[in-house]
């Protein structure tokens, strides 16, 4: 019994496979244009042209190093450490990472759904041959989607790689804003080196006036309350050097490096070219946000596309078969099988109200990132222009001014002809315009920086004559 079932059960599977090669010969197009693998979106060539750098980001398969290897020489160019932060920032190879699983899941919506085999094996209650029904069947819903979420697919690894493209922008901009930002904090402590000269020398001047008795004790009291009140500014801004310092090893995937680098002297950055608006088009055009959303957008309409096929879930086609186990019997019927639901309760218009409300959703975020980039641009213009404007008043005007009162409250001071507190204030004003150029200096370089974000990298704002920093190591760290 069990010898004439299992033959049954072997020549019905037989046949079905046999019908099934010559299914598999008419759907050759069919697998062949599903199988092919998706197209890889590039994420690492448009992160270095919206950059402008010309080294590809290359994806990291061992989940990175604590370190990375060490820096050449005591100097840190501005380029090199944009170029490090880039190539081995864990939150850009995270980003790279989840492109990668977009790719995989395009990769799959092209494969074909496996076919469904089944076998069932009836013994009649009143004896006899057991009947064998192997049957072999299809989704095909499945099949008739296949095209459409294949499109979807596509769109979502077009917006992974976008969103991928916005991490590396952020981390460009960071790795800048703090590049100024050392840059800023080296350039002030000569200022403060030379407030604690000045002060030392008006203190060896009050107390020789006192000595002789043309001085008074309160010049001396006054002097040395500002000389410990410099001290501590002095230790304050060391302190805050030493953690820009780390935060910029860290950014460069130095963390546990030195981090006494020559830094590139700063060098006064100009803007030209386009006005406002032909900025905000810009960053409209090229921002890597808008372009997500975008793709979002097109994905989703595709699958409102599909939903109208949503009735038919469960469908299946296929080839069933019917044949006894009787020995030496070869009776069998073999025809088409179709299983289709029926559409009594859902007709999917759930599911279609599901994703149009999903589109409304993304075409409003799609509205809100527009408007975002028309602030972040316009913001980021105006703030370059006044800062610019500002730091080269306080440049030409301001100092050769405060320059000129402190020299001649000094004068007036060693002649006698006033007490100590004009020469104070006049040389506390030109010490405090110095450290308001340096701060000027840096949030110019800041606010490029952020225009530079806001149309969507360096690489899009170079198509402007903007003239970049210079790149020569000229500043040596304080010791």
């Amino acid at each position: 019994m069990a010898g004439r079932c299992a033959r049954a059960v072997s020549a019905g599977v037989f046949r079905m496979v046999h019908l099934r090669t010559w299914w598999t010969l008419a759907l050759v197009p069919l697998i062949a244009g599903c199988t092919l693998k998706p197209q890889w979106p590039d994420p690492e060539l448009n992160a270095a042209r919206l950059t402008g750098e010309s080294e590809l980001i290359a994806v990291d398969t061992t989940g990175g190093t604590l370190d990375a290897p060490a820096i050449a020489g005591d100097s840190l160019r501005r380029a090199d450490a944009i170029r490090m932060a880039l190539t081995t920032s864990p939150a850009i190879q995270a980003a790279l990472a989840r492109v990668r699983q977009a790719y995989a899941e395009a990769h799959q919506e092209r494969l074909l759904p496996n076919p469904v085999l089944t076998v069932v094996l009836k013994f009649p209650t009143s004896g006899g041959a057991p009947t064998v029904e192997p049957g072999i069947a299809a989704d095909l819903l499945a099949l008739l989607q296949k095209p459409s979420k294949v499109e979807a697919a596509d769109h979502r690894l077009r917006a992974a790689s976008a969103e991928a493209v916005v991490v590396v922008l952020d981390v460009f901009t960071q790795v800048q804003d703090r590049y100024a930002q050392v840059q800023a904090l080296e350039a002030v402590m000569p200022v403060l080196e030379e407030r604690r000269r000045l002060t030392d020398r008006l203190l060896e001047v009050a107390r020789s006036r006192l000595k002789g008795g043309e001085g008074t004790r309160l010049d001396v009291t006054t002097l040395e309350t500002q000389k410990v009140e410099l001290e501590v500014e002095i230790a304050e801004q060391q302190l805050e050097r030493r953690e820009a310092r780390l935060e910029l090893a860290r950014l460069i995937g130095r963390p546990s490096g030195s981090t006494e680098w020559r830094l590139d002297g700063w060098s006064e950055p100009t803007l030209g070219g386009p006005d406002e608006r032909a900025w905000v088009q810009a960053g409209l055009d090229h921002r890597p946000e808008v372009t997500a959303k975008m793709w979002e957008l097109k994905a989703l309409g595709v699958e409102f596309r599909q939903a109208r096929w949503g009735v038919l879930e469960g469908t299946e086609v296929g080839v069933d078969a019917e044949g006894t186990a009787e020995s030496g019997a070869d009776e069998w019927s073999v025809g088409p099988s179709l299983v289709v639901p029926l559409p009594i309760f859902d007709w999917g218009q759930a599911k279609r109200d599901l994703i149009t409300a999903r589109r409304l959703e993304v075409a409003h975020q799609l509205t809100e990132t527009r408007r975002q980039v028309v602030e972040d641009v316009r913001r980021a213009y105006a703030a370059f222009r006044s800062v610019t404007d500002a730091r080269q008043r306080v440049c030409d005007e301001l100092i050769p001014l405060l320059e000129r009162r402190r020299s001649e409250a000094e004068s007036q001071y060693r002649a006698g002809q006033s007490d100590i507190i004009p020469l104070i204030l006049a040389d506390q004003d030109l010490q405090t315009a110095r450290a308001k150029l340096i701060e000027l200096e840096r949030r110019t370089a800041v606010s490029l920086s952020r225009l530079q974000r806001a149309v969507g990298g360096p690489g899009v704002s170079a198509a402007s004559p903007a003239t970049q920093p210079s790149s020569a190591p000229s500043t040596q760290p304080s010791k």
